[in-house]
């Protein structure tokens, strides 16, 4: 009998607690039988709750294989997660509570975040990126890799983000596949107690990357002794993050950006054969990823929401940044290893924060099971409320296990089937 058969024979049900039910977003058939009926009106909805500059003047133009979505409108995705948040009650909510593995801790409001997504898009400006010019993020699980994500958005470039654990030839690979300008990346980052050598890895890549004019490098480590960093730097090409932060204006005006203008390029892992560069467009993107984040994951304004996927995958581009942030939501963000440096460190962040919405991998559950139950004991975790399964199918036993021990048996379990390609949740 294959695995697939054992699945399908699984028939146990596990219902959500009636007061979850009663508050939730969905709790009945109507809006599935309501988008069923009339799909276009259901998706002209959910884009009407993001910020126009212009509206779209048809909602979608379907020629088989080819859609486009909300012809004619115009936004700009970094308006839609950090500006149309500052005008209101949202100004000084944290949007992302970041913990660094050595145990670092910064927190933005969405006012610091939009600050900070100015500068950076400057900062891109200082160094030539224009409209439609590509550029590649090489980065550590820090705050401003978020930040370089939106500064593109907010200037119409288009990145590309290659995970931080990926090779010097990967990173070549992507960067000269879609002729990157610039390169964001930083002298190290964190990984298991070890230093990963980011800068170094870069300047390998670099040698046969004839595209880049100007890299632009966030210091993670410090010596201790002035600005002494641990990173060479190359006249001329190479600035520093935090110094040329001080020369550039504060205000960088968003660009309008036409609905099916390219947001991103992202890669797949490239373990089935070459990597496939994935473009995702702004409108439809955006709307997908708001309107799923905000469903799947019934969220509320008081959450804490911590998607555990690093920014190097679809995952993280969507649920980690743009969808919870074009929400309004407070986001954790972790630069580590869940085992770093003991087992029960996702249970600490979850405690220490409060998280309420937590999502991860089967393969981690997995790893949970693995170290013991005694690690979850350790830790409080009844502010949770809702938990996420993503990457792959989740068996039975990591199900229950997920079910009894994080959960605790009253939270609800979103199990969610997706792809680099579509951008947004399909089936949950």
């Amino acid at each position: 009998m294959s695995d697939i058969d054992v699945l399908l024979q699984e028939y146990r049900l596990f219902p959500p607690p009636p007061a979850f039910r009663a508050g939730a977003r969905i709790h009945d058939r109507r809006m599935v039988d309501d988008a069923a009926m009339d799909p276009q009106n259901f998706w002209a909805r959910e884009a009407g709750e993001l910020t126009w500059s212009r509206k779209w003047e048809q909602v979608l133009s379907w020629t088989p294989p080819h859609a486009q979505w909300f012809v004619g409108g115009e936004l700009n995705a970094s308006v839609n997660c950090v500006d149309r948040h500052i005008n209101g009650p949202r100004r000084n909510k944290a949007a992302l509570i970041w913990e660094g593995e050595p145990g670092d801790r910064r927190t933005f409001t969405y006012w610091d975040v939009y600050r900070e997504v100015n500068l950076a898009a400057n900062m891109l400006k200082q160094l030539g990126v224009q409209k439609g010019d590509r550029v590649a993020i090489y980065l550590p699980m820090i705050p401003e890799a978020v930040f370089a994500m939106l500064a593109c958005a907010r200037i119409g470039a288009v990145h590309t983000v290659v995970f931080g654990g990926f090779s010097p030839e990967s990173l070549r690979d992507r960067i000269n596949d879609c002729g990157c300008k610039v390169l964001i990346t930083a002298d190290g980052g964190y990984r298991r107690g070890q230093v990963v050598p980011l800068k170094r890895n870069a300047d390998k890549a670099l040698e046969d990357c004839p595209t880049i004019e100007k890299v632009l490098v966030v210091m993670r480590r410090r010596s201790g002794v002035g600005d002494e960093m641990f990173a060479e730097m190359k006249d001329g090409r190479d600035h520093w993050w935090h110094r040329l932060k001080r020369e550039v204006p504060k205000v960088c005006e968003p660009e309008p950006m036409n609905a099916e203008d390219n947001l991103f390029i992202l890669y797949t892992s490239g373990t089935t054969g070459k990597p496939k560069g994935i473009v995702h467009t702004t409108g439809g993107y955006m709307t997908g990823v708001h309107a799923t984040t905000k469903y799947v994951f019934d969220l509320r304004e008081e959450d804490v929401y911590w998607c555990t996927a690093d920014i190097g995958w679809i995952t993280g581009h969507s649920y980690l940044v743009y969808g919870p942030l074009a929400n309004g939501a407070t986001c954790i963000v972790y630069e580590g290893a869940p085992d770093w440096p003991e087992k029960d460190r996702f249970w600490q962040i979850c405690e220490r924060y409060g998280v309420t919405i937590f999502y991860t991998a089967p393969t981690a559950v997995r790893a949970f099971m693995k170290w013991g139950k005694q690690w979850v004991e350790q830790h409080d975790l009844s502010q949770l409320r809702l938990l996420g399964s993503v990457g792959e199918p989740i068996n039975p036993e990591a199900w229950i296990w997920y079910h009894e021990q994080i959960g605790k048996g009253r939270c609800p379990i979103v199990d969610t089937w997706w792809q680099t390609e579509t951008g947004a949740i399909m089936i949950t």
